[in-house]
């Protein structure tokens, strides 16, 4: 999630990305119901960038993973990654998720699985207000808590069950990253950012001396440029990089 290697280099970005534009990774996870599966149907998952909800200025997330979830399946602590994209900058008012029509309930001690009727969430979907502000290069993961206990209603004594979504949502910063340029541009070093666990993140410096690398998790780094004659390698220690922001390094000199 975080272009992060253990052991090894991960090119995450090669040059600065002037448009403005923020990754963001959905995920699911589920407070416990008592029950042995609460299996639901998703098809899309579309945030709304707008304050006000007029019926436009939806859009759907390029990655997704349509399919049918056992909620139960990601309770304490374990979620799943339902969908993810790059997205414009700024705030995100609301998410909705887009649900099929094969959503089931197994019961306690049942083989049975039992139909869940959605009302609504089949046609509109089920909307979630959020009112996050994304800033620029910065990656989120947006988690959706789903509360299976609370969204499996009873339809009185009937054996019958509506699901009506019960979800708290959390929209975190996660990685961040740093900016910088180096001179001469026709150096054109290879840039390493190095954990004091030796894990590594990598990059270049574009054709004018600019280098992005996003995907960076909070901490503090070394930053290595790696050249060739006439240049010379330089270090930057003590780079501090936070989730919500990226860290502009001063100009380096290979000279």
């Amino acid at each position: 999630m975080m272009c992060l290697s253990v052991l090894g280099f991960t090119a995450c970005s090669e040059e600065n990305d002037p448009s403005g534009t923020s990754r963001m990774e959905v995920r699911l996870t589920d407070a416990p119901g008592d029950y042995d599966e609460v299996n639901i149907d998703i098809k899309s998952v579309q945030v709304h960038r707008d304050a006000n909800d007029d019926g436009t200025g939806w859009t759907t997330l390029e990655t997704i993973r349509p399919g049918v979830y056992n909620l139960l399946d990601f309770a304490n602590g374990r979620d799943t990654l339902l969908a993810s994209s790059t997205l414009p900058a700024g705030r995100i008012s609301q998410i909705r998720l887009v649900l099929g029509t094969n959503n089931t309930l197994k019961l306690k001690g049942s083989n049975t699985l039992v139909p869940l009727t959605t009302p609504s969430g089949q046609t509109s979907g089920v909307k979630l207000q959020i009112n996050a502000d994304l800033q620029p290069d910065v990656t989120y993961v947006m988690l959706l808590d789903f509360d299976a206990a609370k969204s499996v209603v009873p339809r009185g004594n009937s054996g019958a069950y509506n699901l009506k979504p019960v979800i708290r949502t959390l929209t975190q910063a996660v990685a961040g990253g740093i900016r910088g340029t180096v001179t001469p541009a026709a150096a054109k070093p290879g840039i390493f950012v190095i954990s004091a666990a030796n894990d590594t993140i990598g990059g270049f410096a574009d054709d004018a001396g600019n280098y992005l690398i996003k995907g960076i998790p909070a901490g503090t780094y070394k930053v290595q440029y790696s050249t060739v004659a006439p240049y010379k390698n330089k270090e930057v220690t003590g780079v501090v990089v936070t989730n919500d922001r990226i860290t502009d390094i001063p100009a380096v000199n290979l000279n």
